[in-house]
């Protein structure tokens, strides 16, 4: 039995769950509503305020789906009640972010500003020039709009310059050496 899979999943005060045909789940939370379709194959059951999720038998293709399956209705409660933020650090001489509107805006070595448009359902917040918080409800769309943004300018080796994610370890490569002289 899947480990991830047969762990209860506890809504707390003020998320709604509805479970549609076909397994279309609906999490209604003070943070916002996600929708997503899940397996037809996986059963949930809810009792009170806990929700487990069953699979039918023990096939390979049902086993892999039934973590999976509870793992991303887990991940749409915790979202909706929540929500999810992802760091991310500029570094560099010169590098820096701004807000302008709805707008990120950076210099980041290029002769020109990257501009991005906020995503809907994420709220981008630079408390810093050189710091940028991504948030939202959505798990997904927040990791993907931050790789996004970090794909903009990634870290490079030698002098640690770029966009990374605050709690990313950048592997250092040491520089060319000098030949010695006789």
């Amino acid at each position: 039995m899947s480990r991830i899979g047969r762990m209860p999943i506890e809504l707390p005060a003020g998320v709604e769950v509805k479970i549609g045909e076909g397994n279309l789940v609906t999490v209604k939370g003070p943070k916002g509503t996600l929708t997503q379709q899940l397996h037809p194959a996986m059963s949930f059951n809810q009792e009170g305020s806990v929700i487990t999720v069953k699979r039918p038998n023990d096939a390979k293709e049902n086993r892999s789906l039934h973590g999976l399956t509870r793992t991303l209705l887990h991940n749409m409660v915790v979202g909706v009640s929540e929500g999810f933020k992802k760091e991310l650090d500029v570094n560099g001489v010169g590098y820096r972010v701004a807000k302008e509107g709805t707008k990120l805006v950076m210099n980041i070595g290029f002769s020109h500003q990257v501009i991005m448009e906020e995503a809907e359902g994420i709220t981008i917040d630079v408390p810093t020039p050189n710091k940028i918080i991504i948030s939202g409800a959505d798990k997904q769309k927040v990791g993907q709009f931050a790789a996004e943004v970090r794909e903009k300018r990634p870290p490079e080796p030698y002098k640690g310059k770029g966009i990374k994610y605050t709690d990313e370890v950048i592997r250092r490569k040491e520089g060319k050496t000098g030949v010695k002289k006789k």
